[in-house]
């Protein structure tokens, strides 16, 4: 399903969304963190979906405990270096990791620029060791307020040369893009890339607003753009990439059914659509899974899998010598395996 002659390629995977529950359990029994059970085969369904969440906010409290146990920087840099390891083990040639600084920082108030060095630190190590590539994405996690996220655009700021681009994470339907322009006009000013949750808890209006008022270049996960057809055919036309996940979007009750999801649409109306994992380690995934139900579940044929994995190497925070590297990587392994 997944093709071995081009990148496999994964735009919209959040590293703190990757924490291992292994690693949850281990942080806590080394700091001293109450869980709510006392042993790890109980933990596991705190920190996982088995099924699905009754909606967003329900799915991203399975997040917390990853944070919870976050209590020193290099606990921060441990997360960022096996989530390079988890690249390796996944067959990922090319991941853009995003993390959202505040969210890894508030339960034990940690210095937030310091957090996001710790975790460009833990990851550049992790690729240099096991020889995957990985860049990194900012989030600003809206759940939190504005001033928050003003906080966190600092931090991140304070690193911007080893980000790729900025993100808007979180609450949705409660905090619309439209409190967060002076935010993207800063980090587009620092010549910071942008893509931006929406269409996900909120409908076609929100990703309206995270094109027009944020500057999206691409949009994660946009499964509402399909009540919009003029809104379908701006996506098509401006080549605004949707970052599909579609485990993630039945998991969070975005969809009811994994037949109804549009990733299909998307396609057949020629929006650079791209096919990713979101949040692994919650989701008990990774991202030939996705692959799999895309062509079992969905009925993809082989050529268009072919072209949804073209399509992440087009819509990837990369230069075009870094995608022509890339291809040339993947062919040079090809021929030396």
């Amino acid at each position: 399903m997944v093709n071995t002659s081009i990148p496999l390629i994964d735009l919209h995977r959040h590293l703190d969304g990757n924490i291992r529950p292994e690693t949850v359990w281990d942080l806590a029994q080394h700091h001293g963190i109450d869980l709510p059970v006392d042993n790890f085969q109980a933990f596991i369904p705190h920190v996982t979906i088995t099924d699905k969440a009754s909606d967003l906010l329900e799915f991203l409290s399975k997040l917390d405990w990853g944070v919870k146990v976050l209590k020193t920087l290099d606990d921060c840099y441990r997360v960022g270096y096996e989530n390079a390891q988890d690249l390796k083990i996944a067959g990922i040639d090319y991941a853009e990791l995003r993390f959202s600084p505040y969210y890894m920082a508030m339960n034990h108030s940690l210095n937030i620029a310091d957090v996001v060095e710790a975790v460009i630190n833990g990851v550049q190590q992790g690729c240099k060791d096991f020889n995957v590539k990985a860049n990194l994405i900012g989030i600003l996690s809206r759940t939190f307020g504005i001033e928050a996220c003003q906080q966190e655009l600092d931090g991140l700021l304070a690193h911007q040369k080893h980000l790729v681009a900025i993100d808007l994470a979180g609450d949705e339907l409660n905090q619309p893009a439209e409190k967060f322009i002076e935010h993207f006009n800063k980090a587009r000013a620092s010549h910071m890339q942008v893509t931006v949750h929406a269409g996900e808890a909120a409908g076609p209006e929100s990703v309206w607003s995270a094109v027009k008022h944020l500057g999206a270049q691409r949009i994660g996960h946009g499964v509402k753009s399909i009540e919009d057809p003029a809104l379908m055919n701006y996506l098509a036309e401006q080549q605004i990439a949707i970052e599909s996940c579609l485990t993630s979007n039945y998991q969070t009750g975005t969809i009811s059914n994994l037949i109804q999801h549009p990733i299909k649409q998307f396609v057949e109306q020629g929006l650079l659509t791209t096919l990713n994992t979101d949040d692994p380690a919650v989701e008990g995934i990774e991202l030939a899974h996705e692959y799999q139900l895309a062509k079992n579940l969905l009925g993809f044929s082989d050529e268009q899998l072919k072209h949804i994995q073209e399509n992440a190497l087009t819509a990837a925070f990369l230069s075009d010598n870094e995608k022509y590297a890339l291809r040339q990587r993947k062919l040079g392994n090809q021929i030396s395996g």
